[in-house]
């Protein structure tokens, strides 16, 4: 039996593919669109909060304090490792990504991070379950661009 939890070539590009969609659903600042991809029960961590305990407080204090605030959000898809569970139902998706954020005084920065996903499969699809995005170590905490919210 084949443990190695490095995933097949054809889950590799439905991730790559999911983190595709997800980040451009980040730069679009559209809600929506990016809820679909989320168990309604996700746990999550991120920069602005420990612990949280569904989507719906995801988006107001992660998603509300990030996306319309910062640009350019893209995933370093050539430095993404899938991991993969030997049944096909669970998937662990670890990916470099980069955006722009902006100082008080309008001027940019780079806004660089990591993210790690865990989801789960089934007949209907995948769900991200779990989600920890964060900033690299040294880069601004707070970014300050006031962009439209989409849903």
């Amino acid at each position: 039996m084949d443990l190695t939890p490095t995933a097949n070539a054809e889950l590799t590009q439905f991730f790559h593919q999911w983190l595709e969609t997800f980040a451009f659903y980040v730069r679009e600042v559209d809600y929506a669109s990016a809820r679909p991809l989320f168990h309604p029960d996700v746990l999550a961590f991120g920069t602005h909060n420990d612990v949280i305990p569904s989507l719906d407080q995801w988006v107001a204090t992660q998603w509300d304090n990030v996306w319309p605030k910062t640009t350019d959000f893209r995933f370093v898809l050539e430095q993404t490792s899938v991991l993969a569970s030997p049944d096909g139902r669970m998937a662990i998706v670890i990916a470099p990504w980069t955006s722009t954020g902006y100082h008080p005084d309008g001027q940019p920065f780079p806004r660089p991070g990591r993210a790690t996903m865990v989801f789960l499969g089934n007949a209907d699809g995948w769900l991200c379950t779990h989600s920890h995005m964060s900033l690299n170590r040294g880069v601004p905490q707070a970014s300050h661009a006031n962009r439209p919210v989409k849903g």
